[in-house]
């Protein structure tokens, strides 16, 4: 299993008019965990694309627990439970700076050739990188 974890703090404009960040924007920072997460890997998605991969998003699933608010500081956490293939399952939640669970979810991600935009594995050099993370039975 491998963890990631980023913190950003609530922007005004992330806010609805009832002071509470819209729910658009958990998918932002699901997407800024990710983000963060490829680039503790040695991996950030510019270099992915250099080589012809991309990720585009098959799948969100998101369940919104608590609100947060302007001047919160927010950690995202994204988890990959086991090793990819064609497609990379991660688990991400996002708790506020009391320790609160703002909301959870899932969001798969596709390898595809940039050049083709048709379906592939995940790059070796990737697997070899988060293999070290995970026990046999994760694999």
């Amino acid at each position: 299993m491998y963890k990631s974890e980023y913190k950003l703090d609530v922007r005004y404009y992330e806010t609805d008019t009832m002071g509470i960040v819209h729910h658009s924007n958990y998918v932002r920072f699901f997407e800024c965990g990710r983000n963060q997460m490829m680039k503790e890997l040695g991996v950030p998605i510019e270099k992915m694309e250099r080589e012809n991969i991309m990720l585009p998003v098959v799948s969100v699933e998101i369940h919104y627990k608590a609100p947060s608010r302007m001047g919160d500081t927010l950690t995202v956490t994204t988890v990959i439970k086991k090793l990819p293939m064609a497609k990379i399952f991660m688990d991400q939640e996002i708790y506020n700076q009391r320790g609160e669970l703002i909301c959870y979810g899932t969001v798969v991600v596709g390898f595809i050739k940039a050049d083709s935009r048709m379906p592939t594995r995940a790059p070796e050099e990737f697997l070899k990188i988060l293999a070290p993370y995970f026990s046999e039975e994760e694999k």
